[in-house]
């Protein structure tokens, strides 16, 4: 046994790693993204009420987004982090779960997604995020009080960030992870990710600086992002947030569960005392 572990081998296999940890380093970004690209005369359409905007945050930057909005007064704005996949051209089939709860929505594309463009950063996004954040602001004329923060799996690191230094309504995580480095670990123990990974997310840091209200839902049954890392959330701000599990959900088919669009009507129609008492109940 010890004849294998000569010195010439171990070299190679110290070689071979080194290579493979580089390798990971350079090509992370196609594991992480896999926008769907769309081209800048790309026409989307839809029934309901909206309008195509775009944010130039900074130099050879441009983010697209979709505005859904009221036809009368609404009750405040939704903006929403998506996952890691498509655009918000797919995306955008959700916003009815909001608008028909009278807010406005606006779906945000990353940088590289749809038609958004820009070189993915982790600071880059967060700040996309503050600068879009403060644009609905001033120039659409929305109040933080009635402004609603929603992150979905990739995106709710994001969100979590963008509501730490902000004072919004309220933060909705769907199916969030306790930290990128956490949950990229689990899929490549064998690598030293914390310091290959171009991207932490520090959900589990930035929690503890949100002062609204926080609702977490996740799938029971989830495999990719498992229940626990929102257990773990919640249990960072037990006095501010609640966790609302999906009883045998997944990762990508909470919408396809009644209990799913129940309790965000419970959330967005303000019914806070109602969700706490029911799930605190059924988590005992």
């Amino acid at each position: 046994m010890l004849e294998f572990f000569t010195t010439e081998r171990l070299i190679w296999i110290g070689g071979i790693y080194i290579v493979l940890c580089i390798v990971a380093y350079l090509i992370q970004g196609k594991f992480i993204f896999k926008p769907e690209k769309l081209p800048q005369d790309f026409e989307y359409k839809y029934e309901d009420l909206f309008e195509e905007l775009f944010f130039d945050p900074e130099p050879n930057v441009r983010i697209n987004a979709l505005r859904f909005y009221q036809e009368e007064a609404s009750r405040g704005l939704l903006i929403y982090f998506h996952g890691n996949t498509r655009s918000i051209k797919g995306w955008s089939k959700y916003a009815k779960d909001f608008t028909q709860h009278g807010y406005d929505v606006l779906m945000i594309d990353y940088r590289g997604f749809g038609k958004s463009v820009g070189k993915q950063t982790e600071d880059g996004i967060k700040n996309d995020a503050q600068y879009i954040y403060n644009k609905m602001r001033s120039k659409y004329g929305y109040v933080e009080e009635k402004i609603i923060i929603y992150g979905r799996s990739l995106g709710s690191g994001f969100a979590t960030k963008l509501a730490s230094v902000n004072h919004p309504k309220m933060l909705i995580l769907d199916a969030p992870y306790y930290s990128f480095t956490r949950l990229t670990t689990r899929f490549l123990p064998f690598l030293p990710v914390s310091y290959i990974l171009k991207f932490s997310i520090r959900t589990d840091v930035w929690i503890k600086y949100v002062k609204c209200p926080i609702y977490i839902i996740h799938g029971t049954k989830d495999v990719l992002i498992p229940f626990r890392s929102s257990v773990r959330l919640a249990n960072l701000v037990p006095q501010s947030s609640r966790l609302i599990p999906i009883y045998g959900g997944g990762h990508n088919n909470l919408p396809d569960f009644p209990e799913y669009h129940r309790h965000l009507a419970d959330i967005l129609n303000d019914r806070f005392d109602l969700i706490f008492d029911k799930y605190e109940k059924r988590l005992e």
